[in-house]
């Protein structure tokens, strides 16, 4: 099999992981809503402004109004990578299992994890977004505290379509285990929920740059001023998500100046952030600050 069909294979296996592991792939944008920007890390989206009603007179008719196409720029907010090497005959006496085993798990545990974690932080900092913070102990109390984040976003008039809820599967549960019509209530309003591990749920995170002493291991880390997130509700169109590149570089050994190995590269380039005009379409509830341990130096090891 030559490296061309070999990159070719791992890319659709790439694409299959991502979409069946990544919590945040249901806010992915479309592309068509997008276009180049002056430079390769950015691109510019479109932002419609409009007059509102004003009163009609039957002497002079329709009073003028304006409307505007203005665009709205938005840079590249994540880029990472990673090497790998699988000796030749390693992948031979494996049969070849284990440069395959490679990519699968590589991006299932390490590359989808953080990818979410990095989503769901450059959210929960986006300026103008709700944030509540409280310990969510019963099922009582989440789904009183999911009632309050809908009255809020109802309030805001965040349309009722497209809004998609983000929680702890602890939480989830707990909610599951009333069984009453008013937690069944609460969560019919949701076009989707998603189930998102703790791990990869904070307000804050680190990631880690994988050659400094401590870091070296590379991936995540909630932040020392990171909270752990309970739940979060996001209205799809007031995301602005891409991503750019996110596939697998395969050197085999015939290619490998260096040893008689496969080389494995896996490079992620993106963007996620929310539309300035849209802000109120995003709401966070995050466990209170006193109630939490404090897990700042725990590293994401999934």
């Amino acid at each position: 099999m030559n490296v061309m069909v070999l990159a070719k294979k791992y890319s659709t296996i790439l694409d299959e992981v991502y979409m069946e592991n990544a919590c945040t792939a249901v806010l992915e944008s479309d592309r068509a809503l997008a276009s180049e920007g002056a430079n390769a890390n950015e691109i510019i989206i479109p932002m419609l402004k409009m007059d509102g009603l004003a009163n009609y007179s039957r002497n002079d008719g329709y009073v003028k109004g304006d409307v505007a196409l203005t665009w709205q720029t938005a840079r590249f907010n994540y880029e990472r990578g990673r090497m790998f090497a699988v000796d030749a005959m390693d992948n031979e006496e494996s049969q070849k299992i284990a440069f395959g085993s490679l990519a699968g798990q590589f991006i299932k545990s390490r590359a989808v994890p953080e990818l979410d974690a990095f989503r769901f932080a450059a959210l929960a900092s986006c300026e103008g977004i709700s944030k509540k913070t409280g310990t969510l102990a019963t099922g009582e109390v989440t789904a009183a505290a999911l009632r309050e984040a809908v009255n809020a976003l109802d309030t805001a008039q965040v349309p009722s379509e497209e809004r998609i809820l983000f929680i702890t599967p602890m939480l989830k549960g707990m909610i599951d285990d009333m069984d009453t019509s008013k937690s069944r209530a609460v969560m019919a309003g949701f076009e989707k929920i998603v189930c998102v591990p703790q791990s990869r749920f904070y307000t804050k995170i680190k990631l880690l740059d994988g050659v400094s002493t401590g870091e070296k291991e590379g991936g995540y880390k909630k932040a020392a001023d990171g909270e752990d997130i309970n739940f979060m509700i996001v209205h799809k169109p007031a995301v602005i998500q891409f991503t750019k590149t996110a596939v697998p570089k395969i050197i085999p050994p015939a290619n490998n100046p260096d040893a008689d190995s496969w080389k494995y590269g896996y490079r992620s380039y993106g963007l996620c952030q929310v539309y300035e005009n849209k802000a109120a379409g995003i709401y966070c509830h995050a466990k209170a600050a006193a109630s939490e341990a404090d897990d700042s130096d725990q590293t994401n090891t999934q």
